[in-house]
């Protein structure tokens, strides 16, 4: 539970880093930066576990690369020109809900059970308690637009990774192709950017923390929790993202902080708790488990590939 929360910690402050970032920097700037910063640490691990880079995925890594990364990263931060990082991480947190939704038309999620929906449905309604449309008219701006396609873009993500990546390669070596390849796609939409680039220390703090740490050490950590307590445990850290970024947003950006607010965090961790236990069923009545190997992580995600072809990674 400590790994869980560290991870939850360091996932969940990816909104304030981006939120810190854009003081000085544009979102296409802060991506290509943090894509790049993030795939050198991931290389310095794959070199430190002798993992070597793929040399014939990059076709399916790009594509990857594009919906796990390029795009939901580059989305994330336009949405936060105006959208606060709480609000963000709470729209993260539907990724899961759209994984559902995907793994159900493509017929590729495992069993539904009632306690597994159960879970859902209350993480959904803590979610949607937290994000309170009724109150924010602003929330179906443009921006809040951006989040919500960044976190459909990771759900479509992790249903190709299932299907393609799974299992292909040193799980670290892997992510940190599919880093570079994400570095070289956001790199092609710099001519295109015409905002200025009035980099303060603020900033440049902000998207070295945002490259090193909420991209690439995060992956590590959650790659160590699905090894020791299996993919569908690290996806439940999922959850736990709204709670850290609307409590960092609130304590560092003076975000509002309401009762409700408060209220919907505890129905997020009623929700991830009921999925646990649906879990934790799941696996009792499970032959010996799957091993690690098996299991493809990209960076990012919020959930981890079950058996069966699910693929998931969080913010």
């Amino acid at each position: 539970m400590m790994r869980m929360g560290a991870l939850a910690l360091l996932w969940g402050s990816v909104f304030l880093w981006i939120e810190l970032a854009l003081t000085g920097l544009s979102p296409t700037q802060i991506t290509v930066v943090r894509c790049a910063l993030g795939a050198v640490t991931l290389l310095v691990m794959a070199r430190v576990n002798r993992q070597e880079l793929p040399r014939r995925l990059w076709g399916r890594l790009a594509v990857a690369a594009f919906f796990c990364n390029a795009l939901p990263f580059l989305l994330f931060a336009v949405g936060q020109q105006t959208v606060d990082s709480g609000v963000a991480g709470v729209l993260n947190a539907t990724t899961p809900l759209f994984s559902l939704l995907i793994g159900f038309a493509l017929g590729t999620d495992g069993p539904v059970t009632p306690v597994r929906v159960l879970g859902l449905v209350v993480g959904f309604t803590g979610v949607t308690l937290i994000f309170a449309p009724w109150e924010q008219p602003g929330v179906v701006s443009l921006g809040a637009l951006a989040l919500l396609g960044a976190a459909a873009s990771y759900a479509v993500a992790f249903a190709y990774m299932g299907r393609e990546l799974v299992g292909r390669g040193g799980p670290v070596a892997v992510s940190a192709a599919q880093l570079l390849a994400a570095t070289a796609l956001s790199t092609v939409m710099i001519p295109f950017d015409h905002a200025p680039a009035t980099p303060n220390a603020t900033a440049v703090v902000a998207v070295v923390v945002l490259g090193v740490f909420g991209t690439g050490f995060t992956f590590i950590l959650n790659y160590r929790i699905i090894e020791d307590e299996g993919p569908t445990s690290a996806a439940t850290v999922g959850y736990l993202l709204p709670v850290v970024s609307v409590a960092l947003g609130a304590l560092v950006l003076d975000e509002p902080l309401t009762p409700r607010i408060v209220a919907g965090m505890a129905v997020v961790l009623v929700g991830v708790a009921l999925t646990r236990l649906a879990l934790a069923r799941s696996a009792a009545g499970k032959h010996p488990a799957e091993r690690p190997g098996r299991y493809q992580l990209s960076v990012m995600s919020t959930e981890g590939d079950e058996p069966g072809g699910r693929s998931a990674d969080l913010g």
